[in-house]
């Protein structure tokens, strides 16, 4: 097995920074609300994509909507597994090259396209939707689209096109969110002329019945190689890759998720993707649109809450009237909507925005990811508190009953994933404060290096002041506190006034935790969250506006209505903002690090009496795996694969 890399927080520090995008070539909307400046003409008027490419859209949509008419969601619920023929469906209609450009045998459509297909095939079992983007999104066809050179383009994405399953594999079972200790190896042999591959992935989705891989593992460095994680295209048939097992979870039943090792892989040095070294960065790349699939898989699932919220409400009768028309659900009803409606402007803004390439979407892709996640949870939990116990008993159970078999309990565990997947919130809200903040940082210098001497930090002070000195001032006042600012949007103005306002006020509240702890604000962990959380909502709320007022000029018969959803939106979410705001200096964080400080030094190991733990016994806490594939391992993963060997 491969060796567990130890690396320091100083160097696991080096690998992130090393492998972000560093530069902003293209102006962001979001990175704007976070230094305080609206820039409002990025996103208005609310891109659309060319009547062209929504005719084509439409018409894809259709033939998928009339494909997914005859599949059954709940028997890849009931069965844990997609049909073969629901798979060989979907790749006869193109979904498994819906963004691969034509030439290359793909259908070519937008990233709009890609995610209305994704809204759809989800809402019919959310099994679906992460086959495909587990493929597409993150899978072969993005990172070679990316970094790929035309021999690999022409050599794969055909294949992917045509419906050959592809995963990407990152994960280790010691590693998570660090990709510094990376433990998978990729040796040169054969004079550079190949690599040899070694290490076990968990967690890859797809990976069971995948015939292409996207693995990350670590080069070494010397002899003449950069060395570092890189990334390569592997044949999931080749010799030494085993599945070991097919992995089961609370929810997404269906999806082929397992553990995979790699024992002396033999891989074309012509695999490579990218140079050496690359491998993160190409990653982090690919996720910045490919991100956009979890926030359609989130809308699709806040879409259908709502039909169920409101048939329900409406027949529901209680107390002499529908149980809708009690305010206590009348709320719940009222929040599903408004999200719903918020949800999809910014999945539509987020994803022509990576259509159109004028702007740099990695921190809008990030925030729609992060917020859509967490947003479409709480909708799936008020409609089970709607639904009430029917909300808690399984489809099935309701079946077996003659009741209408809605899956309500099945959308709260589908769902949960979705913060996790792909960064989980906690790694996401870090992530975009690192770009929020990096002017801040740019700015800061060696005052933000815990290393610095004080004659290093003395000249950064210097530097800083002449950067806040210029951009200070810019914070006090702005367009949100002119009465008629935004008059074009109508009642909605005010709701623009406040986005504005309230960009500068985190600006300068974001200045003044650079201000107080310097290098030690990267440990501040929660006030960073709430800073993002805010900058999330802030977003929304502008989306939810400039997407509305594009229905109203396109005189659609929803415009008003549009309206109505969006004011309710943004004053939900003008609440939310300012108890956000209210906790970034007020909080328990201090209290919190100490009492969490305590249970791990085994202070409060009294409060856990009195009960027993069924998982006592039943193996390490992490799993390892002993190197070489054995035949029943080998064996193991042909009849994982079963009846499903043809798919790919």
């Amino acid at each position: 097995m491969a060796q567990q890399t130890q690396v320091s927080e100083e160097q696991a520090r080096a690998v992130a920074e090393e492998s972000r995008e560093s530069g902003w070539d293209k102006p962001s909307f979001a990175k704007g609300l976070f230094l305080g400046r609206f820039p409002l003409p990025l996103i208005h008027p609310f891109p659309r994509p060319s009547d062209d490419d929504a005719v084509r859209t439409e018409e894809f949509l259709g033939r998928l909507r009339e494909f997914l008419g005859g599949v059954d969601g709940a028997a890849i619920e009931r069965d844990a597994q997609i049909p073969d023929d629901c798979v060989k469906g979907l790749a006869e209609l193109g979904c498994f090259g819906l963004k691969i450009p034509a030439e290359y045998g793909g259908l070519g459509m937008s990233q709009i396209a890609y995610n209305r297909a994704l809204v759809m095939v989800s809402s019919v079992n959310p099994s679906l939707g992460a086959l495909l983007s587990a493929h597409q999104s993150i899978g072969v066809p993005e990172p070679l689209k990316l970094a790929g050179t035309d021999e690999q383009k022409k050599a794969f994405l055909p294949r992917c096109a045509a419906g050959a399953i592809s995963a990407f594999l990152l994960t280790e079972p010691d590693v998570g969110s660090d990709p510094a200790r990376l433990a998978s190896t990729a040796t040169p042999i054969e004079d550079g002329a190949a690599y040899e591959l070694d290490g076990v992935k968990l967690w890859t989705t797809n990976g069971v019945v995948a015939e292409l891989l996207v693995v990350m593992a670590r080069v070494p460095k010397g002899d003449g190689h950069r060395g570092g994680i890189s990334a390569f295209v592997v044949e999931a048939d080749s010799p030494g890759i085993t599945v070991e097992r097919r992995n089961q979870f609370m929810g997404l039943r269906g999806i082929e998720n397992g553990v995979t090792r790699l024992h002396r892989v033999r891989v074309p040095a012509e695999n490579l993707v990218g140079r050496e070294g690359d491998g993160l960065k190409i990653a982090l790349t690919t996720l910045n649109a490919g991100r956009l699939a979890i926030p359609a898989m989130a809308t699709g699932s806040a879409k259908w809450s709502l039909k169920i919220a409101r048939e329900w409400s409406r027949e529901r009768v209680q107390w002499g009237k529908a149980v809708g028309e009690h305010e206590a659900v009348a709320k719940k009803i009222a929040f599903i909507a408004a999200t719903s409606y918020a949800l999809e402007a910014v999945l539509e803004l987020s994803g022509q925005m990576a259509d159109e390439g004028r702007n740099d979407i990695r921190i809008e892709a990030a925030l729609a990811k992060l917020w859509s996640s967490e947003m479409a949870c709480v909708v799936a939990d008020e409609l089970l508190q709607i639904r009430g116990g029917r909300g808690y008993e399984t489809a099935e159970s309701l079946a077996a009953r003659g009741e209408r078999a809605v899956p309500v309990e099945q959308l709260v565990r589908d769902l949960r994933i979705n913060r996790i997947f792909e960064g989980s919130s906690e790694i996401m809200r870090l992530l975009i404060a690192r770009e929020a903040v990096d002017a801040h940082l740019s700015a800061a210098g060696e005052l933000a290096n815990p290393k610095a001497d004080l004659r290093q930090k003395a000249k950064s002070a210097v530097d800083a002041s002449g950067f806040y000195a210029k951009w200070l001032p810019q914070l006090v006042f702005g367009e949100g506190q002119r009465p008629t600012g935004y008059h074009e949007f109508g009642r909605l103005a005010t709701h623009l006034r406040f986005v504005e306002r309230h960009s500068r006020k985190l600006a300068r509240n974001t200045f003044y935790g650079m201000a107080r702890w310097q290098a030690g604000m990267e440990k501040k962990q929660g006030f960073l969250g709430r800073v993002v959380d805010i900058g999330a909502e802030l977003f929304a709320m502008a989306a939810a506006c400039v997407r509305a007022e594009a229905q109203r000029v396109a005189g659609r018969a929803q415009g008003e209505h549009a309206y109505q959803l969006a004011d309710a939106f943004c004053e939900q979410s003008r609440l939310r903002v300012e108890a956000l705001f209210a906790a970034l200096w007020t909080n328990t964080d201090s209290t919190d690090a100490q009492l969490a400080h305590a249970v791990l030094q085994d202070h409060h190991t009294w409060l856990e009496e009195g009960i027993l733990d069924p998982s006592e016994g039943t193996g390490p806490w992490i799993a390892h795996w002993e190197p070489g594939a054995s035949a029943e391992s080998d064996l193991a993963r042909r009849v994982l694969a079963g009846s499903t060997a043809h798919r790919a």
